[in-house]
């Protein structure tokens, strides 16, 4: 097992009577490291995360803890005995005592004043040292994400769970608490691991991300590699946005396109081995651009029509068509406003090809 390994998980599988749920789940949080279960609804993601909880038993593998083990086919260490701390996706604060005393609750068996001096510490930590003596009911929506995440974090838990915990909050609110909530972990030393549904919410907040799809995890990786690197179909399309555009192996990692000679990889993927990106291939193959792929060039000869754009403040996401009428994405800073059905130069400044087997 690995060196300071926190979260471990071997194998884990569980079924909801003849129904797969999770299938054959492996990945290591290492002590202090952010980790998130990502993908839409009915993945499997909550179900994983009340196997680690222990509120589910799972059906084969092994979750080992802080180097304990706490669930097997057959035996699983009681929920209230594993050290975790949760924060649930309705905050569940209790609405008749304070800020400080829902930031208390936890440690009603420490001696009082090493209780009252974590609590403080902790609402400094948060930032709603101020708040202390108001009630829940008080509070904005990210003021009681914070005092559920200083609830959980008050009897210094081996693992925090996260489920869902910004869903109830606006975008704007839910990236700027999310930064900040990275933040209060990295201070705290934290090993926490989130389910979402939200890659920009996983991106922000994770330095592993598991995407997964039918109850197995397609990648384990960091946020830039599966933006990047992608080893399936499956995962590009769910990560970011991007194009498939067709090509042709020319020899190694050349891979001839309408947009010009590319240097690529061949993503692993089913039929392929699981050494990870390589170039040993031949054929057909589709390549995925991503929009900060396509750049803008008035001098470049090759031109492309303008087929939509969606303003985004600071750029312009455009669909571009090419000649061949194969649509690509392109980020435009937005002075360079051009309007529907103009052609305008572009160039390639792909730094990370990534191609795919066609059919």
């Amino acid at each position: 097992m690995a060196d300071m390994a926190e979260l471990v998980l071997q194998g884990v599988s569980q079924s909801y009577g003849q129904q797969p749920v999770i299938r054959d789940l492996s990945f290591t949080l290492l002590k202090g490291e952010i980790g998130c279960l990502l993908g839409a609804s009915g993945c499997g993601k909550t179900t994983a995360l009340r196997c680690i909880a222990g509120f589910e038993p799972v059906q084969t593998g092994q979750i080992h803890i802080g180097g304990e083990l706490v669930s097997q086919p057959g035996w699983a260490l009681a929920a209230e005995k594993r050290r975790i701390g949760m924060v649930f996706q309705d905050y569940a604060l209790f609405t008749h005592l304070t800020v400080a005393q829902n930031v208390a609750f936890g440690l009603r068996d420490a001696p009082k004043a090493q209780a009252q001096a974590r609590v403080a510490e902790l609402l400094e930590l948060v930032g709603l040292a101020e708040q202390a003596r108001q009630y829940p009911h008080q509070l904005s929506g990210g003021q009681q994400q914070r005092v559920a995440l200083a609830r959980a974090l008050a009897p210094r838990p081996r693992l925090i769970l996260m489920d869902e915990p910004f869903s109830n909050l606006d975008v704007e609110l839910r990236e700027r608490l999310s930064l900040e909530v990275r933040d209060i972990f990295k201070r705290e030393a934290t090993t926490a691991l989130i389910v979402t549904h939200d890659q920009h919410e996983a991106f922000s907040l994770a330095d592993w991300v598991g995407v997964m799809h039918q109850g197995a995890i397609a990648q384990w990786d960091t946020p830039y590699n599966l933006y990047h690197q992608p080893k399936s179909r499956f995962v590009a399309d769910f990560v970011g946005q991007g194009t498939l555009l067709p090509g042709h192996v020319l020899t190694g990692c050349q891979i001839s396109t309408e947009l010009g000679t590319l240097d690529g990889l061949l993503a692993s993927g089913p039929g392929d081995d699981d050494s990870g990106p390589h170039c040993a291939f031949s054929g057909e193959v589709e390549v995925l651009l991503r929009p900060d792929d396509v750049v803008h060039d008035d001098a470049s000869p090759l031109l492309a029509v303008v087929a939509n754009k969606a303003f985004r403040g600071a750029e312009f996401l455009y669909t571009l068509k090419l000649p061949s009428g194969q649509l690509v994405l392109a980020l435009v800073p937005s002075h360079h406003n051009h309007a529907i059905g103009e052609k305008i130069g572009i160039q390639l400044a792909a730094e990370h090809v990534v191609a795919f087997r066609r059919g």
